[in-house]
């Protein structure tokens, strides 16, 4: 690795810097985006028996808004229940849009990693080709040894950019579809939550 690292040149370094980045990037939403912790298992449901049985107060609420993202979003709602529907549902509406954001968290990170890497390797590229045409200009085309330095620049920076930003661009594209999913789930368990306290559902476990 070390080798060709070397044969690459300089600009095998900020390559490797990228990726780095990215895997960190991507370990971390990994965690950060699933499911589970997203959105708990029947959580309006829970949120609606503690309601029915006087035990939704202020400590309550908190617990909810702390627990999760989506507990964050209901609890912005369930403030205001005491107001009107179009009341709980703008402030369903301007958490849910903080919450989405927070999930969208680094992937404009990963995009420009995923845009700049190939560019990188292009940069290579270059460099590797002035490098071969310096020697050429200097030396002659007799000695292929001469020309290898920079052969191998331009090939070695090209792989390694394009091997970084391509799994680096499967990956943003798999979270930016995953928020969306979860944006949109998220979305109904909040217009759920709104029928449900305000009267329009007798059981909260209708689907």
């Amino acid at each position: 690795m070390l080798e060709l690292m070397r044969a690459g040149g300089w600009l095998m370094w900020p390559i490797l810097a990228c990726s780095v980045v990215a895997t960190a990037l991507v370990i971390e939403r990994a965690l950060t985006l699933r499911r589970s912790r997203i959105m708990p298992e029947d959580l309006v449901s829970r949120i609606w028996q503690l309601h029915r049985q006087g035990k939704l107060g202020a400590d309550q609420i908190e617990e909810i808004r702390e627990g999760s993202p989506l507990g964050r979003m209901l609890a912005a709602g369930l403030v205001n229940l005491s107001h009107s529907r179009e009341v709980m549902k703008e402030a369903l509406s301007d958490a849910g849009r903080h919450v989405v954001a927070d999930l969208e968290r680094y992937l404009n990170a990963l995009g420009t990693i995923a845009a700049v890497s190939p560019l990188l390797g292009l940069l290579g590229t270059v460099v590797g080709m002035i490098k071969m045409f310096t020697v050429i200009t200097s030396a002659g085309v007799g000695n292929p040894a001469l020309l290898a330095g920079g052969i191998a620049t331009a090939l070695l920076t090209t792989a390694a950019g394009l091997f970084v930003a391509i799994p680096t661009l499967l990956c943003h594209r798999f979270f930016e579809g995953k928020v969306d999913r979860l944006a949109i789930e998220m979305e109904a368990q909040a217009l759920r939550l709104v029928e449900v306290m305000k009267g329009e559902r007798e059981d909260a476990g209708e689907s």
